[in-house]
Order: structure tokens, then C-alpha cells, then sequence
């Protein structure tokens, strides 16, 4: 072999190995970014359960509170100074203890029966010290004290008094038959049933207000002597329901859609025997509640097997005001509205955005938490301007909120442009600039909340109670379950005592004739100045529920 051929035959192997090695880096590096994005997906990974672990354990407030006050009455750039300062810290103020207000436990007790139990000394006391007569000087109260008495049952017939014309049937009367009239006797919420108003209300109470299962509520009844299974008691809250409550549930939905400002969200449920679905799929029950600010004040559930915004359409179909909500697209499909969303939930995204160290504190410094500290400054204003008329806040919005939305979506641009491994970041940036427009929407009228959180707080004990019974077996339940929770969640929203309403409508409804006269409903609403006294939550009640 020639020198020649031996240098083309070293030149071929030194380019193979040359090949081999560029391909031995390409592969490498495609290990490195392969590891590098799983490391990413890893620490995200962990940082999900941390957060996940701190709602689970950790505070469930959503307050952050800051020091120094936000002036509303100084020029745009003092407020933007505030603003810089606000983002250097944020330190918690110690929590001071409210002192229970003077009178209020003599109040509350002024209205239960008083009972007086006196202990005597005997007769025939002598003195301990001498051994000398004893003679009564006086008297003094010891203590106070509130005794329970479980709760009887009672039977009770109804007895029909039947009189007998003295007249009719006798030779000179014009009627030739007997004539017997008997006594009137209120029609019951359910014929040919053991059952009351009071026993079936206070069955609607402890299962729609309490959140006590039918099947925890049927032990209760045994121990004190009746034996009542959870389908009976099921199927007397349906009957119930469809018979005599409906009414008032459907003209509550009525004057909700009268409104100017409404909140609506969603939730699931489970119902068992849904046609054409598993057991273990999922049903949604939606919630419409009127603002603050509206004159009525009340809440409407209502069952649906999907969450289609056709759903959302149909329930809002003839209200053409404000909807506060969160960013579900489903609600586009409604017309003539006026999308207001929520900055509870865009803050939300920011906090879960924060990254946590093992302990679960907060890391310092994050983007997350510089874009919370933007909307802490939005609920500052908010929470100074709360008190001042609608007109007025609305201009306050103006001088105040809408400098911190500017320098907020400017924050909000120039973060975005930056690269970052955080997936939740991403998504918060992304909400944002998605939703501007009707994140924005609160500066329009002062009516509008700049949260959401008003419909949630009634939709919460919903999804509390439901840990408890699980599921709707059918869909007439789960549908009986959204009128009781109408009424129950309106009851609350108009300070009334829950289950003297319950009864008080199971007494009513079979007998005002509300289908020859549908007006009457108008006087069974939560709202209605008719309602009687029994039904309202008395004065001492409410001072006391308020400490």
C-alpha cells in the first residue's frame, strides 16, 4: 500500500469519527434538553404540590395586608409613588382582638323562657359555728346558666267536627235530603303521610342548611323513636319540592333577572342515574345571585347535566345588565350582557404563580408576587371607597384605580416579553392580557364588584355539604336539591330564620290557592314585607351572630 492510499484511508476514518463525534454531541445535547425540561416540569411539579399543600394546611384567607394607607384624593403621581413603594415590602399587622360589646349576652338570653331553680336550706338548720337558730335573710343568683331539652315528637290527630242540618230532610223543608256540613281542615303538604310542615321542615333544614345527610338524619329520628328511612325522607323533599315550593323557586328566578347587576358561577355535583351518563360523571349546579346593590337581595340554584353555555343562555335569557363572573367562555353565549370578571380569580393565578421553599413560604422577590401586589392595591381602593355613594365611587375608580391598571399592564406587557420556566406565571400573564377587557369593566359603574367573591360565599355551602351526602341519586333530586337551596341561601340573604320559612311556606303553599291566584307568591318571597314576625331572625340573634 502506497503512502497515498494510507492517507486517504487515515483521512476517511478521521471524517467517520469526525461524524461520529458531531453525532455523539447532538445526541448529548438533545439528553440535556431533554433533562433540562424535565427538570423544568419537575420543579413545577413540586412547586403544584407545595401550593397544594399550603391550600390544603395553610391559611385560607386571601387577604394580604400592607402597611401605610392609600390616598385617594392626591395627584397620579403620588399614587404612582405609593405604588413603588408598596411593591418594596409587605408586612402583616398584628391582629388585635375585638372586645366583646357591653349587654349583648343579657340581650341575647332576654328572650328565652326563664325558669328559676332555688336551693333551700332545711328546716331544722343550726349554725355551723354556734349551733344556733337560723332565720332567711336573703337570696342571691349564683349563675346563669342555658339548659338543652332534646327536641319530642308529638302525635297528633285531626279531628273533623261534622254538624247536622236541623231543617233539611224534615217534611216542610224545601231540601228533601239531609244535609251534613263538616269543619274546614287545612289541606297537608302531603296526603294520606304521617308527615307535617314542621317535621318536613325541619328535615329540608338540617340537610339544606346544616349540611346532615338523610342518612345521618334517619339515626337521629330512631333515637328518638320514629323509624324514618332516607328514601322516605328523600322522596317527601322532592314531592315537596315539585308540589308546593317550585312556585316560589321559578318567581324568585323571575325578579332575579329584573336585577341591573347579577353574579353567577358553577359548580359540579354527581347524579347517579343521569340518562345516557356514568354514576361517576359529572353534573353542574349553577348559581345567579343579585349584588350588593341590588333592592332584592337573593340567590337561585339550578341543576343542569352539562356545563354548556346553552345552559347559561337559557337562564339569563331577558336580563340585559351587568353579569360578574369568572373568564368560563360559556357565558359569551349570552346576549345583550355586560361581562364584568373577577379579580379575585386573577389573583388567584398570580399566588399560585409565587414559588414556595420546602416549608412552604413564600419565596421573596417573585413576579407572581410583585403582579398580587398590584391587585392588593386595587382592594385597598376598593376597601377605602366602600362607604361612598355609587356616583362618587365611580369617580374615585377613576382617580385611583385606573392609574394602578395603567402601571399594572404595563407591568404586565414588559413581564411577558421576559423568558421564564414558570408554567403557572405563563398562565397568569396570559389570563391577563385574555381577559383585559372585561377585567377593565368595574371602572364603568360603581355598582359593579371588583370580586366575585359575593356569589361564592353562597355557593360554599354547597360544596361543603356535598363532602357529606356525595351525590344526587336522581336527576328529580338534584333538581329538588337547587329549589332547597334556593330558598335556604335566599332565607340567609334576607336575615330570616331558615326553618320557620321552610315551614312556614309548607304550611302555606297547599292552602292560598296560588293557581287561581299566582299573585300571593309575590308575599312568600324572602324578601316580601309580609312575611310574618316568626319568620324573621330576631334582633338579639343577629347582634349576637355578628361577634
Amino acid at each position: 500500500m502506497t503512502e497515498h492510499e494510507e492517507l486517504l484511508i487515515l483521512r476517511a476514518l478521521a471524517a467517520k469519527q469526525a461524524l461520529e463525534l458531531e453525532a455523539s454531541k447532538k445526541i448529548i445535547q438533545e439528553r440535556d434538553e431533554k433533562i433540562r425540561r424535565q427538570n423544568i416540569q419537575i420543579d413545577n411539579m413540586i412547586q403544584a404540590l407545595l401550593h397544594a399543600r399550603k391550600k390544603l394546611f395553610g391559611p385560607s384567607t386571601e387577604v394580604t395586608q400592607m402597611d401605610g394607607q392609600l390616598s385617594l384624593f392626591e395627584s397620579v403621581q403620588e399614587l404612582a409613588e405609593q405604588l413603588n413603594l408598596s411593591k418594596e415590602k409587605i408586612t402583616v399587622k398584628p391582629y388585635t382582638r375585638t372586645p366583646r360589646q357591653p349587654g349583648v349576652r343579657q340581650e341575647m338570653l332576654a328572650g328565652f323562657p326563664q325558669e328559676v331553680e332555688e336551693y333551700v336550706l332545711p328546716v331544722d338548720e343550726k349554725c355551723s359555728v354556734c349551733g344556733g337558730e337560723m332565720k332567711v335573710v336573703g337570696k342571691r343568683v349564683v349563675r346563669t346558666e342555658v339548659e338543652f331539652r332534646p327536641a319530642k315528637l308529638i302525635l297528633k290527630q285531626i279531628v273533623q267536627q261534622i254538624a247536622k242540618c236541623t231543617e233539611c230532610g224534615e217534611e216542610d223543608s224545601p231540601n228533601e235530603k239531609c244535609h251534613f256540613q263538616k269543619a274546614a281542615v287545612p289541606v297537608p303538604p302531603l296526603a294520606h303521610s304521617i308527615s307535617t310542615p314542621s317535621l318536613i321542615a325541619q328535615i329540608m333544614y338540617q340537610k339544606f342548611a346544616m349540611g346532615l345527610p338523610l342518612a345521618r338524619q334517619e339515626k337521629d329520628w330512631f333515637r328518638l323513636g320514629l323509624v324514618l328511612s332516607r328514601s322516605n325522607m328523600a322522596n317527601w323533599i322532592i314531592r315537596c319540592s315539585q308540589e308546593w315550593l317550585e312556585p316560589v323557586y321559578w318567581r324568585i328566578h323571575e325578579k332575579l333577572l329584573e336585577c341591573g347587576l347579577l353574579h353567577m358561577d358553577e359548580t359540579r355535583i354527581q347524579c347517579n342515574k343521569e340518562e345516557g351518563k356514568l354514576p361517576s360523571s359529572e353534573s353542574f349546579m349553577w348559581l345567579m345571585r343579585s349584588a350588593v346593590s341590588e333592592d332584592i337581595q337573593g340567590a337561585f340554584f339550578y341543576y343542569s347535566r352539562s356545563r354548556s353555555g346553552e345552559n347559561a343562555r337559557k337562564l339569563l335569557d331577558g336580563f340585559k345588565g351587568y353579569l360578574i363572573t369568572d373568564a368560563y367562555a360559556g357565558y359569551d353565549k349570552v346576549p345583550d350582557i355586560k361581562r364584568a370578571l373577577c379579580w379575585a380569580h386573577c389573583r388567584r393565578y398570580f399566588v399560585e404563580s409565587i414559588p414556595l421553599d420546602t416549608k412552604g413560604k413564600e419565596i421573596p422577590g417573585s413576579k407572581g408576587a410583585e403582579g398580587r401586589e398590584y391587585i392588593d392595591l386595587l382592594f385597598k381602593v376598593e376597601d377605602e371607597i366602600r362607604d361612598l355613594p355609587y356616583e362618587e365611587k365611580k369617580q374615585k375608580r377613576q382617580d385611583a384605580s385606573q392609574p394602578i391598571l395603567d402601571a399594572f399592564w404595563a407591568w404586565i406587557e414588559k413581564t411577558s416579553a421576559m423568558h421564564t420556566t414558570n408554567e403557572k406565571l405563563t398562565q397568569a400573564l396570559g389570563y391577563c392580557q385574555n381577559q383585559r377587557k372585561y377585567l377593565e369593566t368595574f371602572l364603568e359603574d360603581g355598582r359593579i364588584p371588583l370580586s366575585n367573591n359575593y356569589c361564592e360565599a353562597n355557593i360554599k355551602p354547597f360544596a361543603t355539604a356535598r363532602r357529606a351526602w356525595l351525590f344526587a341519586d336522581t336527576p328529580r333530586g338534584a333538581f329538588a336539591n337547587g329549589v332547597l337551596y334556593t330558598l335556604v341561601e335566599s332565607a340567609r340573604a334576607n336575615e330570616l330564620d331558615t326553618y320557620e320559612y321552610l315551614k312556614y311556606l309548607l304550611t302555606e303553599m297547599p292552602n292560598n290557592h296560588h293557581l287561581e291566584n299566582p299573585d300571593v307568591i309575590d308575599q312568600l318571597l324572602p324578601w316580601a314585607k309580609e312575611l310574618p314576625e316568626q319568620c324573621r331572625l330576631k334582633r338579639s340573634r343577629k347582634k349576637c351572630l355578628k361577634q
